[in-house]
């Protein structure tokens, strides 16, 4: 029996809001045919089964709908989100619903379950320990990438030995990419087999003009914010400290903007901002210094700087300069092995790459050049949340603000502090927000599964509402594809979707810059609240609320 805490005990109480359309008889509507964000042409003809399929939307219906028993296999991918588990939950009752004898199939440790034939039987007493939890734990889930037509071919097997004619897979942007190969595969093979894909990552870069966020990014962001507003408090308190705070989000700075929406820091990065303008390391560091001298001015010396953790890659020359490193070490991985000291590896490879990036390597600290060289993933490509750019930025203002103060142009004082926030938000209980907007996520994706849809990621709108007139419908994935170059080769993917400087929530921020960077205007959300009034318990992040006008 699973040990559970007061907050868990309470949370089993916990009955999901849902949109109205959800909750009694359900009629289909279909919109336009749709066709790719991009590369039109090119996707079409890689998804001739799936592609230009119509956007769907459930409403209220009068007729009761008679739907044949099935069986229906669930994975969970890539990094954890909160909300996951109500996603499963939803599935689980939506199945039920539509017809009580409906199984479940949850296949253990991500796509590679699905090869390996790895499930376990989701019961509802199963299910039900799991309802308005945190975590994957139920099922776990992985990374394994589903690329090559054996692999699609062992997942048949499985699946009609079991007498699974549906998936649902639940991941991000990649995870959904692989969701729609699947999906096509499995048409051109008649194979009987559904594919429906769910939208998570904490991240906020799997969203468009049909899915509005995606599931676990509320959460997280409250959590970081906590935290956030409990170091800012702290800085207010002692006054002596600068806290430099790395957040997840390594393609996107969706996290950090929301972060910065919520708790009005002195100074926030922007990923795509600092690529827009072309900067340099050494130019994004002045930007920093120049706000902590002219603090000082006020008797300021403390604050708080946001970092995304892909910030590094988008400084022009650091991007360059990490992509030659990549294809250095791939190619000399033997030759730089032997090497025993960090100061040989750093000046081998700093001959081998061009002269403009060897003189980047050059400048920076050396810890940091040798973390850049360190810790490649899969891929052979630098993992970004391996870097410590918050102590890189630390150790480079103090040097700049050195240079300052015997130039006249500093006089306070300036000590850094380094956190970084990442797996503390992943699994965190999920806000009511994502545990409703999980739970309806699910039973939409039983409808579709139901309704005989593939090749389909579920979809809930009109979030900034009340849940009860949420809208809940299926969209293509092909009609959030491009065309990427990917490990060299050009490859059909979901659009990411960056930070739009012209956007609402960049805009705030850029309005409010200034006096958050020059007065000390914090702000302490405090940890999630779940039990009281909606207007404390309920409420969508800051983000969604200015992309919808709100």
């Amino acid at each position: 029996m699973m040990v559970k805490s007061p907050l868990q005990i309470a949370r089993e109480t916990y009955v999901p809001k849902m949109p109205k359309s959800l909750t009694g008889n359900v009629k289909v509507v279909e919109g336009k045919i749709t066709e790719s964000v991009a590369d039109q042409d090119d996707i079409k003809k890689i998804f001739p089964n799936t592609y230009g399929m119509p956007v769907i939307t459930f409403e209220p219906g009068s007729d009761t709908t008679s739907y044949p028993a099935i069986k229906v296999g669930v994975i969970l991918s890539g990094g954890q989100a909160p909300g996951g588990h109500n996603v499963i939950s939803g599935l689980f009752d939506g199945l039920q619903k539509c017809n009580p004898k409906n199984e479940l199939y949850g296949f253990l440790g991500g796509p590679s379950g699905l090869v390996d034939n790895q499930y376990v039987v989701l019961t509802e007493e199963l299910v039900n320990e799991y309802r308005n939890t945190g975590g994957f734990d139920i099922i776990g889930s992985g990374r394994t990438k589903l690329e090559e037509e054996a692999q699609f071919e062992k997942v048949i097997e499985n699946c009609k030995a079991l007498g699974v004619s549906a998936l649902v897979i639940i991941g991000g942007d990649d995870s959904n990419t692989n969701a729609c190969v699947l999906a096509e595969y499995f048409a051109s093979k008649k194979s009987g087999i559904q594919v429906i894909g769910v939208p998570k990552t904490i991240d906020g870069d799997l969203k468009n003009e049909v899915v509005e966020t995606s599931f676990g990014f509320d959460t997280a962001c409250k959590t970081y914010s906590e935290l956030i507003g409990n170091i800012q408090r702290d800085a207010n308190s002692a006054k002596k400290y600068y806290h430099f705070i790395r957040l997840m989000g390594r393609s996107a700075s969706h996290i950090a903007l929301e972060c910065a929406l919520e708790t009005q820091p002195n100074i926030t990065i922007i990923s795509e901002e600092v690529e827009k303008k072309g900067m340099t390391l050494d130019e994004l560091v002045t930007d920093i210094a120049n706000v902590v001298a002219r603090r000082a001015e006020k008797g300021y010396n403390f604050g708080t700087v946001l970092i995304p953790e892909g910030v590094v890659e988008f400084i022009p020359a650091m991007k360059t300069l990490i992509s030659e490193l990549n294809d250095v070490l791939a190619k000399f991985e033997s030759e730089v092995a032997v090497l025993e000291g960090n100061r040989d590896k750093r000046d081998f490879v700093a001959s081998k790459i061009s002269a403009e990036s060897a003189e980047v390597f050059r400048s920076l600290p050396n810890n940091f050049a040798n973390q850049l060289m360190l810790d490649r993933d899969p891929h052979g490509n630098v993992q970004v949340s391996m870097i410590e750019t918050e102590k890189l930025l630390i150790d480079m203002v103090k040097s700049k603000l050195k240079k300052m103060k015997k130039d006249g142009l500093f006089t306070g004082k300036f000590s850094g502090q380094g956190h970084f926030f990442g797996y503390e938000g992943r699994c965190a209980t999920p806000s009511n927000f994502d545990a409703d907007y999980c739970y309806s996520l699910g039973v939409t994706a039983s409808l579709l599964i139901a309704e005989g849809k593939t090749g389909y990621m579920a979809s809930v709108k009109n979030l900034t509402a009340p849940a009860a007139q949420w809208i809940p419908g299926g969209a293509p994935i092909t009609m959030m594809m491009n065309m990427e170059k990917r490990h060299g080769n050009l490859k059909p993917v979901i659009q990411k979707a960056l930070v739009e400087l012209d956007g609402k929530p960049f805009k705030m921020l850029a309005d409010n810059r200034e006096t958050w960077a020059m007065t000390t205007s914090f702000v302490y959300p405090g940890p999630i609240q779940y039990f009281g009034p909606t207007e404390v318990c309920d409420l969508p992040t800051h983000t969604l609320k200015l992309e919808q006008g709100k």
